[in-house]
């Protein structure tokens, strides 16, 4: 995937990409050790090593940066869905297991998972780039589960049940960092809304 610079829309160069990489590692880091309030500009900027100044070029706010890392997490967790698929199960199976793997992994770094679900509840219209890249590679993801054949084009009303699935994954993801909701009561979530998805993969293809 080529990168891309926040104001010009011009590829990243191979030394920028690395400092982008340098800043979201840091940003990951700091968020990981306190959740949102630990992540603090000026600190994110003196432990990737750049000027305060270049990271507000790349990243004109703290919510865009956590926005920004959460699509990083969420491409890192695709990779490793992709390298050990869960191949074998039918359609809704696999969606509910790519779920359940992907908030196993948001367990494991719960102070991580709050600052980038709060900065996606926090963020305006001036970070919609980096929310919309969020919604595409979850969408990705779920769709992957969904069609073991990664180039089957998705249906209006299979991108819809994506929607819901989405919107049901991060109500639940939030309601588990409140303390609202149990572990068990995700799990039962994720299972509810998976029954939208055709349990045959023949009756998933486009109309």
């Amino acid at each position: 995937m080529t990168t891309y610079t926040k104001a010009a829309g011009t590829p990243l160069t191979e030394r920028q990409e690395a400092r982008r990489r340098r800043i979201l590692r840091a940003t990951t880091r700091l968020a990981a050790q306190g959740g949102y309030d630990a992540v603090q500009m000026r600190e994110v900027a003196e432990m990737s090593e750049v000027a305060l100044g270049t990271l507000y070029r790349y990243f004109p706010s703290k919510v865009h940066l956590l926005v920004a890392t959460m699509y990083d997490q969420l491409e890192q967790l695709g990779g490793q869905l992709r390298r050990k698929p869960n191949k074998g199960l039918p359609p809704r199976e696999r969606v509910v297991d790519t779920l359940l793997r992907a908030f196993r992994g948001m367990q494991r770094e719960p102070h991580l998972t709050e600052a980038m679900m709060r900065a996606m509840q926090f963020a305006d219209r001036s970070v919609s780039a980096e929310v919309d890249g969020v919604g595409r590679i979850t969408t990705q993801m779920i769709l992957e589960a969904m069609h073991e054949d990664a180039s089957t084009e998705p249906s209006a009303e299979e991108l819809a049940v994506v929607r819901v699935i989405t919107h049901t994954w991060h109500s639940s993801l939030i309601s588990w960092l409140n303390g609202r909701a149990s572990i068990a009561q995700v799990k039962l979530d994720i299972e509810t809304v998976a029954r939208l998805v055709p349990e045959d993969e023949a009756d998933t293809g486009t109309s």
